[in-house]
């Protein structure tokens, strides 16, 4: 198992301004290329204090190429519904010939509605959008000369410039919340998925059906799953647990007023049970979380046996993504939880075999 950084925003500004916020996130990419860590990866969201300071991914990620030399360097993820492929595809290529070739491109379909609201975008287009939308960038990253009469967008013959600087591509992946289409749809076109485990052990049948898919689809191996963690590592475990609840708690409350609006008349087909489970999710607190595994808080060698738990639990899955830097947490205590993981726990976790 490898293990990254998520810097996932969930900061306002009379908490934390957003150059403050940024330039604690690019001392930690400094860290984590230092310290051996596997990624960085950052979110596109909008408006809101849940995910509001990164409506480009992009953006972030090139800053944070500069500051490190060996990262991979992960959007988790760009939002094809709202964004134009040939952008996409030349956003996508520049990035990667910054990085050396060091980009993973990320894409999700979007589940705010309030994101879909004031761009205008309906949600029963949300699955249309996005496989349309990650196909034609996929092309013009792979080929020259690609022209598109689809449903959202038409434009003639075009080659994206820059091409990009791994061939063919960069390495896609799909985020995936709860619904077995989007890990099946991963599966099936040889993409990797990232997950969120907020659900528990009902992540266990959606990483099957995406194992299921890659398999059907005659590729070699199982595919390759990224899972994203809250992390906060201490010496004394239960410190930890004191520094970390009220940071997490924070975080989950700013995630259920942004996902509000499927509690207050949104609806979709792209979107089964989605209302129950914004329902289920204002329940979550601290304690939940950590209980069903989404949270590894501890000492580095309680967090070991929460991450083989989980682990064992879902059937494996290959990389980590360690949201660590929250928004009310000291950033001191964020960099030594950051340092202490990597020389204890990471080692450890390295030794856990991949699924077969």
């Amino acid at each position: 198992m490898e293990a990254g950084i998520n810097f996932f925003p969930e900061a306002a500004p009379e908490e934390k301004p957003a150059d403050v916020y940024f330039a604690e996130c690019l001392q930690i990419v400094r860290d984590a290329d230092r310290l051996g860590y596997h990624h960085i990866r950052t979110v596109e969201h909008y408006f809101e204090q849940y995910g509001g300071y990164s409506p480009n991914p992009i953006v972030f990620l090139t800053a944070a190429s500069q500051r490190s030399r060996r990262l991979r360097l992960i959007t988790g993820a760009v939002l094809p519904a709202f964004n134009h492929p040939l952008k996409l595809a030349g956003e996508i290529g520049m990035l990667d010939a910054i990085s050396d070739g060091r980009l993973e491109v990320g894409f999700a379909r979007a589940f705010l509605p309030h994101e879909f609201a004031r761009f205008g975008v309906p949600l029963d287009e949300s699955r249309a959008r996005f496989e349309e939308g990650i196909e034609t960038v996929e092309r013009l990253l792979q080929e020259q000369m690609v022209g598109l009469d689809g449903r959202f967008h038409r434009f003639p013959p075009t080659t994206s410039l820059p091409r990009p600087t791994q061939q063919p591509r960069p390495p896609f992946w799909v985020a995936a919340l709860s619904t077995e289409q989007s890990f099946a749809y991963a599966g099936s076109r040889g993409h990797h998925v990232m997950a969120i485990p907020l659900l528990g052990t009902r992540m266990v049948p959606l990483l099957q059906a995406y194992r299921q898919a890659w398999k059907a689809s005659g590729r070699p191996g199982s595919g390759r799953v990224m899972l994203a963690f809250h992390m906060f590592c201490h010496r004394d475990g239960k410190r930890a647990l004191e520094l970390a609840r009220d940071p997490i708690n924070h975080y989950l409350r700013a995630l259920a007023r942004a996902a509000s609006g499927w509690l207050t008349g949104a609806g979709s087909a792209d979107y089964p049970g989605y209302k129950q489970m914004i329902e289920a999710l204002e329940g979550e607190t601290f304690e939940t979380v950590l209980a069903h595994g989404g949270a590894w808080i501890g000492t580095p060698a309680e967090i070991v046996e929460q991450a083989t738990a989980y682990h064992d639990q879902v059937g494996g899955f290959e990389v980590a993504s360690l949201q660590v830097n929250f928004a009310t947490l000291a950033f001191e205590d964020a960099r030594r939880s950051v340092a202490l993981f990597a020389a204890e726990a990471l080692p450890r976790l390295r030794e856990i075999p991949n699924p077969p």
